[in-house]
């Protein structure tokens, strides 16, 4: 957290977007270039098709990136209901104590649950991380249990939480390639991109102003990017959970023990630089696509659109064909009414090379009433007229 914009790193700035620049000017390099870090991961999140990788199995501490997790959270309960960005959050006694990153609560502070995740994420309080921990969790054992099932049901099988901010503890700790899994998951969430996306955030004005910078430089430094969270503790390394688009591909990098200053920013440019350089997405359907219709058993009407929710697609190496085709797997051919929008019908596979890259649930575009006795006699009439 800044309290101005650092010009130590104009210069710097200015010399990763000659970098980016030439990147992208040149002939499209086939082979990924050395990264420097302890770990990493580029992904591409429609597939998760995994481009490049090293150690992304090896336990390393996630530091900040911690509060992806922490945002994840929040937001779902913003999402089911059980909580609003317009919720008051007090600041507690242990959330004003915490060391390291921080935005300055004070004891009794009272926030609205939005302009502490703008804390969490843009400037990596770990105050604020723990404020929203109480408030959503109702204590901090309780969140970190919330955290610690989350991560298991993505599949996240080498994290194991500790607490909501990420300062170190041997008991909290990740991979690379679980935070490939959970960026994956992440930019999914309503709301969580508009957070991490946030440059610049006036937290306090006079007579003591506080003005969030976000500490992922990438932000500025290349294009497309909209998240997601740096990371930094001696024990960890300098870690960067990065996600940018280009037209219709989007990519997920993941660097993380990494030592230069800067290095986590160069690194990551050099991995998502070579995805972009070496790959392109083909937009199938986009998200709300109606794919199909499936009749209705005792339904008011006869038959119900079937869409997806997501958009699907298809990933090939720059300038070569993308042969795919599309399977579409409905799981009850004949369901009874009443039935009701955005009920699971079955699912879309996109498959190439004989294997299901994407899977996507279709889903009842609207409610189908069940049929009254009076439209049934109407229609049972209407048939013998038609016969005779």
């Amino acid at each position: 957290m800044y309290l101005s914009a650092p010009k130590k790193l104009l210069l710097f700035a200015m010399l990763l977007a000659a970098f980016v620049l030439a990147s992208f000017g040149s002939a499209a390099a086939a082979e990924l270039p050395e990264i420097d870090a302890a770990a990493y991961v580029l992904m591409e999140p429609q597939s998760g098709e995994i481009l490049a990788a090293a150690n992304a199995d090896a336990k390393r501490y996630p530091a900040s990136t911690t509060k992806i997790m922490t945002l994840v959270l929040a937001l779902e309960a913003v999402e089911r209901g059980e909580a609003s960005l317009e919720d008051n959050v007090t600041t507690s006694e242990y959330a004003a104590g915490m060391g390291g990153s921080q935005v300055y609560l004070y004891v009794g502070e009272t926030r609205t649950l939005h302009e502490m995740l703008v804390a969490v994420a843009v400037g990596s309080g770990n105050d604020a991380s723990v404020a929203v921990a109480e408030h959503i969790g109702g204590s901090v054992g309780n969140f970190v249990d919330m955290m610690n099932k989350r991560a298991a049901e993505l599949g996240m099988s080498g994290t194991h939480y500790a607490n909501p901010h990420g300062l170190h503890d041997p008991e909290h700790y990740t991979t690379a390639g679980d935070m490939a899994v959970l960026a994956r998951h992440a930019i999914n969430v309503p709301h969580l991109l508009e957070y991490t996306s946030i440059y610049e955030y006036q937290f306090r004005g006079e007579p003591n102003p506080l003005v969030l910078w976000n500490t992922n430089r990438l932000l500025k430094w290349y294009d497309g990017v909209d998240g997601l969270k740096t990371g930094y503790t001696s024990e960890a390394g300098r870690n960067l959970v990065a996600t940018a688009t280009r037209g219709d591909l989007r990519l997920i990098s993941v660097v993380m023990g990494v030592e230069p200053q800067q290095g986590h920013f160069t690194e990551s440019m050099k991995l998502l630089n070579h995805g972009f350089n070496n790959y392109s997405y083909q937009l199938l359907y986009a998200a709300g696509s109606l794919i199909c219709s499936v009749p209705v058993e005792k339904g008011a009407a006869g038959q119900v659109d079937a869409r997806i929710e997501q958009p699907a697609g298809v990933l090939s190496k720059a300038g070569g064909s993308a042969d795919f085709e599309t399977v579409i797997n409905v799981t009850e051919p004949w369901p009874q009414a009443p039935l009701a929008a955005g009920t699971q019908l079955g699912e879309l596979q996109i498959c190439q090379n004989g294997q299901v890259v994407q899977s996507l649930p279709l889903v009842a575009s609207n409610d189908v009433e069940k049929i009254g006795l009076l439209q049934c006699w109407r229609e049972i009439l209407s048939s013998t007229c038609a016969l005779n």
